[in-house]
């Protein structure tokens, strides 16, 4: 019998299993953020454990609250500038070099096919997407990680999510949508979503980040694509010979990330199968991301606010579909719309390309990279009774502000009711 990837990333990781089921691996990389992470090293601290396992595999950032918006977010910053300098970790991404996490730790590198990474957040599954086991933690396993590099997991199952036919009208962001509204909020929960098929191999990295970045809607532990030539294109500059030349041609990185790819007599807990020729663009209705309608069943529906930007859909790919549309007309008089690139270099390539011009003239507000809006705590929090068109991952009851309503939707789809007001299928505008 074959193995998955998963299967494979935890037989080459495990350092213990002490009981039956539970399975403790080795860690390459332990992700932190300024909301989470200053808990668990404080504790640490007050335990008398203040030291961490490798400087050179913790990876920090500021990003949800980014700048400081009250002397508590910048007492949490300050934290962890301190905890980053006392334990010589080299990779801190301050504010004006920073990113949101999910999306400036894989444009760093620090993301490759077979690893295994923890984050205390949720999203964290969004480096499956380079073949990697990438999950969200608590503050102890996160502590854990930090002081010794290992955390514990049950071994996963994998759902297998074949993505059938090519995207025509659709975007990654309405796939990962509409396989949501299959399995609902719960079916995934525990196991690895695994997404397989043309549809999944014709994605970008960024397309195939945006559909990862979403299994923990569904419950699952991670989400995962198999590396291939894409992925090997995307780490080249980390990778080649200009890198750390760790490989002399790309076909000798490809021979070496398909140890990673899931045997084709792998088993799975079970299948999902979705064909992308026949999907339309879509969007959340109701406060769960598994409440989904097409985007010409929600024709008409007001918004007050539209948000470009998130982990799931800031990054420069997603910028530039959405200035496509953006692009010589304005946004409707009743709509604010706040674009946030998803990193300082994404912001800096958006400005080279002349799409922040794009934005600013069509009547956009665009921030620096930060989360801010996402989990209304900055840059764009809704008033009660308000409604967002947003490129975000969730859409939970105040969300984004106490009493807000958000709809889940592609850049393209944003940007449409930017300009209409209203929820709007592009073509119509």
């Amino acid at each position: 019998m074959g193995k998955t990837l998963a299967e494979k990333i935890f037989d080459a990781h495990v350092r213990d299993r002490p009981f039956e089921g539970t399975w403790v691996l080795n860690l390459d990389a332990v992700f932190c953020h300024e909301i989470t992470t200053p808990i668990a090293v404080n504790d640490l601290a007050a335990k008398n454990l203040d030291r961490v396992f490798d400087p050179r595999k913790i990876k920090a950032v500021i990003d949800h609250v980014s700048p400081a918006k009250d002397s508590k977010t910048a007492e949490q910053g300050n934290i962890l500038r301190d905890w980053a300098r006392r334990q010589g970790i080299g990779d801190f991404f301050d504010i004006g070099r920073n990113g949101v996490c999910h999306a400036i730790f894989p444009e760093k590198g620090f993301v490759r096919p077979g690893y295994t990474i923890i984050m205390g957040d949720s999203h964290t599954c969004t480096h499956g997407a380079f073949g990697a086991f990438a999950a969200g933690v608590g503050t102890t396993d996160l502590e854990v990680g930090i002081l010794k590099g290992v955390c514990a997991f049950k071994k996963p199952e994998s759902l297998r999510v074949n993505l059938m036919g090519t995207l025509t009208a659709a975007t990654p962001k309405d796939v990962i949508l509409a396989v949501i509204a299959k399995t609902g909020v719960a079916g995934a929960t525990g196991k690895v979503m695994e997404f397989r098929g043309p549809a999944a191999e014709a994605m970008s990295m960024e397309g195939r980040m945006t559909i990862c970045n979403m299994a923990v809607e569904a419950g699952a532990t991670s989400g995962v694509c198999m590396p291939d030539m894409v992925t090997v294109e995307y780490l080249w500059p980390f990778i080649g010979p200009r890198g750390e030349g760790r490989y002399p041609a790309k076909e000798a990185a490809l021979a070496d990330f398909e140890q990673w790819r899931s045997d084709d007599d792998a088993a799975y807990a079970g299948t999902v199968d979705l064909d992308c020729s026949a999907l339309e663009p879509c969007a959340t209705v109701g406060y769960k991301p598994d409440q989904v309608k097409t985007i010409r069943e929600l024709t008409g529906t007001r918004v007050d606010q539209v948000y470009i930007g998130s982990c799931t859909n800031g990054r420069i790919e997603d910028l530039r579909a959405a200035a496509a549309v953006l692009r010589g007309r304005r946004i409707a008089d009743t709509v604010r719309v706040v674009v946030s690139p998803a990193t300082t270099a994404v912001y800096a390539e958006a400005l080279r390309e002349g799409l922040i011009s794009v934005f600013l003239e069509a009547g956009c507000c665009v921030t620096n990279a930060t989360c801010g809006a996402c989990l209304g705590m900055s840059n764009g929090v809704l008033a009660d009774g308000e409604v967002c068109a947003s490129t975000t991952n969730r859409n939970f009851y105040g969300r984004m502000g106490k009493g807000g309503m958000v709809h889940l939707m592609s850049p393209v789809s944003a940007a449409a009711a930017a300009v209409a007001g209203y929820i709007t299928r592009v073509e119509d505008l």
